[in-house]
């Protein structure tokens, strides 16, 4: 014992001197240079506004000392993020590969290689034994790039071409290209600025894809190209409204139409066109009406249609293939107030719903033939799983992926008429050591302010005291109708087999419990988003997970508004936030629509040109919110060439809290220069991202190594 005492007594007065240490520094300052915004009579005057601009040297400059003052803050544990790097990295299999998906007389599949940091795309034909076909090799392909992702690929419905597209910029502004499989080689030209998608027609030589508007990055316009006839793509379609943000191309499972789905935040319309005839003209199947959400799939000549049509939860329609209007339609699955019906997948003789029940996903299976119909059973409290890889509309054989906070991604073949379930491939976390019966998992409720009873997954490692000193990390998104389902992750062992409890709140603005959950936390309800994770994170305190001096939270890009505004709310809750590019200037965003994402998300935020609006996004815009005051210990990150939330909305918060906070805590952002939204491309580069958020809350919450 005296020791364990002398050595912990030690660590901790190390520990303060890197505090100190901390404090004594120098962060950087951002210089002040006054901007009025005028809106609605109401003037705001922003500092850093100059800091818009990343073709400014000074503004590079200013990011570039940013992370050099994070490196020094961070020095002395640096020995740690090396090793929370190597762990997470130890925990992936290296040499690995997907279950192989049979598609059109081939098996796909994607493998990754010792070292490598990219997939290379492979398929067989007719067996699994036969001889490996590999028909994009990424790593080759990223060689001299620092961002390198490919969007998505299709092989031609004859096999004998590859369409796919690639992303250098980080920008999600995609080029096209065609690889003839028969030589390897890449038929010119190269299409540039796309969305990353392209569906082939049944001639197999014309795709459809969108384009991007290279400003506002908005999907705009869909075109129509023959790469045998080599001639300048067509423009088929022109997206008008400029709330409808999204949209995109593809396929019914059946092969027999073409589709373009158009989709604003709160209404859709699908066009069509018979896949054998790619030179004609597309059809709406159903034009686009104010708060009407539908998709639509094909089966025996008819269509499917899942739709919120006088059902808030979605029911499930169909109507034959030349009577697509709403009045031709007949009801399959009625609307349930407690069910939201989230996906449907046909096949010939089965019909395969995703349903939402009480926050939890289920499966339902409906045979076609003679209507039977039964759920799955899933055995955990709070889980995730989805139909995924089911290409073939004449299986009867469902493919589904399920994991939970403590059990790996599985993916399971389950014959809907024998009812047999076979686990094809589960997640390996190399090593040996990793057990899930080492690791609990629960789901518990809080109580919101208003009374609404918030779901919460947690996970913790067997055997730790509820008695308040536990370290916990909160976990929040809450927006968009996202749900954010309890799935494992190979890296929060680094943090859970340290003593860190790992909770996620299921809060409004997601759709865990129903499309209500989802309209209770956006435009003028939007703070329940925050206040239900206060709640939360009150619950978890109160229940003895964790203590204020011991509870983190964390958040990206919608996520991230959510850290900031609760920062601003209840500082004092907090030993730390980790705000992962964050949403954070909502009132200069959303006022802009030069801005990617601006116009299309009115439905989300509200319309700032309509002053309730205005003054409802001003009263919890972090930016506009931050105030002479103590704040808790936070990171922020960013990426220079983000397309989703421009980085200059985390700098300028930086900036502005590092002039006004009070405190002595520890503010850090960290700019990726070389990335986008979603971080490094690399399976490995990524890892040293959440190194740095686990080595900040780990060296913050005192755990000794």
């Amino acid at each position: 014992m005296k020791i364990f005492s002398f050595s912990r007594s030690i660590y901790f007065l190390l520990f303060n001197a890197i505090m100190l240490t901390t404090m004594a520094q120098n962060p950087p300052v951002a210089k002040k240079l006054p901007h009025s915004l005028l809106k609605n009579g109401d003037t705001r005057i922003d500092n850093y506004y100059w800091l818009k601009d990343r073709e400014n040297p000074k503004v590079i400059d200013y990011l570039t000392a940013e992370n050099q003052y994070l490196d020094k803050v961070l020095e002395p544990v640096k020995g740690l993020k090396d090793k929370i790097f190597d762990e997470c990295k130890s925990r992936i299999k290296e040499e690995d590969a997907t279950y192989p998906e049979y598609h059109n007389g081939y098996y796909y599949y994607t493998r990754f290689e010792t070292g490598k940091e990219y997939p290379v795309y492979c398929r067989k034909k007719g067996r699994q034994d036969a001889e490996e076909e590999i028909f994009l090799n990424v790593n080759d392909l990223a060689k001299g790039h620092a961002y390198y992702s490919v969007g998505s690929f299709s092989v031609s419905p004859d096999n004998l071409i590859l369409a796919f597209s690639v992303d250098t910029f980080a920008r999600r502004q995609f080029n096209l290209y065609f690889k003839d499989l028969s030589t390897g080689k890449i038929i010119d030209p190269e299409i540039k600025n796309t969305g990353g998608d392209q569906t082939w027609a049944n001639d197999n030589q014309t795709v459809i894809y969108s384009n991007v508007d290279e400003k506002t990055l908005r999907y705009d316009r869909i075109f129509r190209y023959n790469y045998l006839k080599g001639v300048k793509p067509e423009e088929v379609y022109y997206e008008k409204d400029e709330t409808f943000y999204y949209i995109s191309t593809g396929k019914t499972k059946d092969d027999k139409y073409l589709t373009i789905s158009c989709m604003s935040t709160l209404s859709s319309e699908i066009l069509i066109l018979d896949a054998n005839t790619p030179e004609g003209k597309f059809r709406s199947f159903l034009p686009r009406e104010k708060d009407h959400l539908y998709s639509i799939d094909h089966r025996e000549e008819q269509f499917y249609i899942r739709t919120n049509w006088k059902a808030k939860n979605f029911r499930l329609m169909k109507c034959f293939e030349n009577t697509t209007d709403k009045l031709e339609w007949k009801e399959v699955i009625a609307h349930r107030t407690n069910v939201l019906l989230e996906e449907m997948d046909l096949f010939t003789d089965f019909l395969v719903l995703s349903e939402r029940k009480n926050g939890l996903v289920q499966l339902r299976v409906i045979n076609l033939k003679n209507q039977m119909d039964y759920y799955i059973d899933f055995p955990e409290e709070t889980y995730t799983v989805y139909a995924s890889g089911n290409p073939e509309m004449t299986s009867r054989v469902l493919r589904f992926v399920y994991s939970s906070l403590t059990t790996p991604r599985t993916i399971f073949d389950y014959d809907m008429i024998s009812r047999i379930k076979v686990q094809r491939k589960q997640q390996e976390v190399p090593g040996g050591i990793f057990s899930a019966d080492n690791y609990e998992t629960k789901r518990l409720f809080a109580i919101a302010s208003d009374g609404v009873k918030v779901p919460i997954s947690i996970v913790y490692k067997k055997g730790i005291q509820l008695d308040g000193n536990n370290p916990l990390l909160l976990y929040g998104y809450g927006s968009y109708g996202f749900s954010m389902d309890a799935g494992f992750n190979s890296n929060r062992l680094s943090l859970l087999d340290r003593g860190f409890v790992y909770a996620i709140a299921h809060i409004r603005g997601g759709q865990e419990m129903g499309r209500s959950w989802y309209d209770d936390g956006k435009l003028l309800k939007k703070k329940n988003t925050f206040t239900d994770f206060i709640a939360c994170a009150e619950f978890l305190i109160n229940q003895k997970y964790t203590s204020k001096n011991k509870l983190f939270a964390l958040g990206g890009s919608a996520g991230g508004l959510l850290m900031g505004a609760v920062v601003n709310l209840r500082p004092d809750l907090w030993k730390g936030v980790v705000a992962a590019v964050p949403f954070v200037d909502v009132v200069t965003t959303m006022n802009d629509p030069d801005i990617p994402l601006t116009t299309a998300e009115y439905d989300e935020w509200g319309n700032p040109n309509e002053k309730q609006y205005y003054d409802y996004m001003k009263s919890y815009s972090p930016y506009d919110n931050v105030v002479a005051k103590s704040y808790p210990n936070i990171l922020v990150t960013t990426g220079l060439h983000d397309s989703q939330v421009q980085y200059w909305e985390p700098v300028k918060w930086v900036a502005k809290l590092r002039e006004l906070k009070t405190d002595h805590n520890t503010l850090l952002l960290h700019t990726n220069m070389e990335a986008g939204h979603g971080g490094a491309s690399g399976r490995f580069e990524s890892l040293k991202e959440v190194a740095l958020e686990y080595t900040f809350l780990l060296w913050l919450s005192g755990i000794k190594e």
